[in-house]
């Protein structure tokens, strides 16, 4: 990635479908070392979007470029959309553009799905996700996905 594009505080990040023109530039991205203990290689969430039949992928765009990747699915136990494999490239964090991601999927998801009840899991020691969801208004639950934390959160009616 191309740590060299402008930042300004007004750039507003797009989700894009991911498809052959972006995919390359997704299995690109690369997170900083002590954040890999966290997120799996890009090439593996690909890889689950593809195969798993479950998880649909989305790209994080600012402008023309890809700077992240996040991907969704409905549980269908309780019709919660879940939120996962979240990742900014390491070139491009720092700038909120995390958050814009998450925001804009909630939005884009209660838009085109009508969804309301969101849930996203993180291990216990991310700390920069568990404050970036809480923050969103993500609560944690008590339930445990794996080895992750799970946190929801429901809009208003």
């Amino acid at each position: 990635m191309d740590a060299s594009v402008p930042v300004t505080s007004d750039a507003q990040v797009t989700l894009q479908p991911v498809d052959q023109s972006n995919w390359r530039a997704i299995a690109n991205l690369k997170v900083f070392e002590t954040q890999r203990e966290f997120v799996a290689e890009p090439c593996a969430y690909l890889a689950l979007c593809c195969y798993g039949q479950d998880w649909q992928p989305l790209a994080i765009c600012l402008g023309d470029q890809v700077i992240g990747f996040m991907m969704w699915s409905t549980d269908p136990a309780d019709g919660s959309c879940w939120l996962g494999g979240i990742l900014i490239d390491r070139g491009m964090q720092r700038h909120g553009y995390g958050r814009q991601a998450v925001l804009a999927a909630i939005a884009m998801l209660r838009g085109r799905h009508g969804y309301r009840d969101f849930a996203l899991s993180y291990q216990p020691t991310n700390l920069a996700a568990r404050s970036l969801y809480h923050q969103l208004g993500f609560v944690e639950t008590g339930e445990w996905e794996g080895a992750e934390v799970v946190a929801r959160f429901s809009l208003a009616e």
